[in-house]
């Protein structure tokens, strides 16, 4: 099995008699790096900003599109906190937008 694994990456593997044995050794280092992937992903999801670098759409789609990565880790990011990052990650000149947003959500709408 180790054969069609490239030679940099075969050096770190460990030396096993049977496939279960290193399946396991896979299967609990990929739960590390999924760990320290979601903990990235989450520190990026609650720090980013609209710079205006690109259109809102697009922003809205990259924090949607970590919302999904989380997904797919296990880790579910409720629709309301999704939206709630999206406005905190608005610059200050969105802050009627923002107020608007919180009193429609203050009054049940």
């Amino acid at each position: 099995m180790q054969i069609s694994i490239a030679n940099n990456i075969k050096s770190t593997l460990p030396k096993t008699s049977s496939v279960k044995e290193f399946m396991t050794f896979v299967e609990e280092h990929s739960q590390t790096i999924d760990k320290s992937l979601a903990g990235t992903l989450m520190a990026t999801l609650t720090t980013m900003k609209f710079d205006g670098s690109h259109s809102m759409h697009e922003h809205v789609i990259e924090i949607s599109n970590i919302a999904a990565r989380l997904k797919s880790l296990r880790i579910s990011v409720d629709k309301n906190f999704l939206v709630q990052f999206i406005i905190n990650s608005l610059p200050p000149e969105y802050g009627p937008f923002q107020v608007n947003y919180n009193t429609m959500i203050d009054n049940g709408m």
